[in-house]
């Protein structure tokens, strides 16, 4: 029992620290890739882990937590807030569609922290950053697509690739028990 328990803290410790390193080592080899509105941070791919074990949630929420921590010195400290909510969702919903399959693909899965993070960060930066007194439905769409459309080519390319990796090489049943 006490075994499981420091496995399950490890797993969900190890999967932070991997999310914050790969999101800190991509902020600092191209800048503006982390925090941009159209971003490719390639750390949300880790959002994956998510099919394979509920440890990924919080591991992957204190990840975020912590890799936004760079953000408040560009002046965003309300992406620590917003932006760990949407993992947060985004990550409890891949896990509760896990079995959910389209030809063997979780597609829906896969859809989730662009919905996530689209509506939440969209939102986040509409209402603190682009029309803090008028809120502007249209100006907060096109600015939920950008984030969108990061978080989909993230999942759908480094996110598909690492998906198949572990469930075509049996990780998830060795290392994910």
């Amino acid at each position: 029992m006490k075994n499981a328990k420091i496995q399950r803290i490890t797993q969900t410790a190890i999967i932070a620290a991997m999310y914050a390193a790969l999101t800190y080592a991509q902020g600092l080899l191209l800048p503006g890739t982390t925090t941009a509105a159209i971003q490719f941070r390639a750390s949300e791919a880790l959002n994956v882990l998510a099919l394979f074990t509920p440890y990924a949630i919080p591991g992957l929420t204190l990840g975020c937590i912590i890799s936004n921590i760079y953000s408040i010195g560009q002046g965003l400290p309300l992406d620590m807030i917003f932006g760990s909510v949407a993992t947060l969702g985004a990550t409890t919903c891949i896990y509760l569609l896990r079995n959910v399959k389209i030809k063997g693909y979780p597609l829906l899965s896969m859809l989730m922290p662009a919905i996530w993070n689209g509506i939440i960060v969209g939102w986040e930066i509409e209402f603190f950053f682009e029309h803090p007194k008028a809120f502007s439905f249209s100006s907060f769409a096109t600015l939920g697509s950008y984030v969108a459309i990061g978080e989909l080519g993230v999942m759908l390319v480094l996110g598909t690739a690492l998906y198949y990796a572990i469930s075509k090489r049996n990780l998830d049943k060795r290392v994910f028990k």
